[in-house]
């Protein structure tokens, strides 16, 4: 999620110790589950700190082979700004391996009326970057 309080929860989790205090990147609100939003606007005001922290992480590497995201479809931040964030990447390191493991939205698990747009924009973007 973009907003801070999502990242406040998991800093303050019971694994909150696994991740580096200077890889949290968010804003001051969130996308609303709207794939646009989270493309296009709250997303791409954030994405190049976020990419940003991907180069950092990546020059830290010996041989670097690729990406492994896992996001979900069926939000505005995991949908839009994943999408947009998978992009840039694969513009930057043309040459690496891009994986994702993308959860797709279901009726069973929620009942946001958006998810399934949200997961069908998603999808090209998909498939042309990773």
């Amino acid at each position: 999620d973009l907003e801070p309080g999502t990242m406040d929860a998991v800093r303050a989790g019971p694994f909150g110790q696994l991740f580096r205090p200077d890889n949290f990147v968010f804003g001051q609100s969130g996308a609303g589950n709207n794939w646009a939003k989270g493309h296009y606007t709250e997303g791409a005001e954030l994405v190049d700190q976020v990419l940003d922290v991907v180069r950092r992480e990546a020059e830290g590497c010996d041989c670097l082979q690729g990406f492994q995201i896992t996001h979900s479809l069926g939000g505005g931040t995991g949908a839009g700004m994943g999408t947009l964030l998978i992009s840039k990447i694969r513009e930057e390191f043309p040459d690496r391996m891009m994986a994702t493991f993308s959860v797709m939205p279901s009726p069973k698990v929620s009942d946001t009326v958006v998810e399934p747009y949200n997961a069908t924009l998603s999808v090209h973007q998909l498939v042309e970057n990773s």
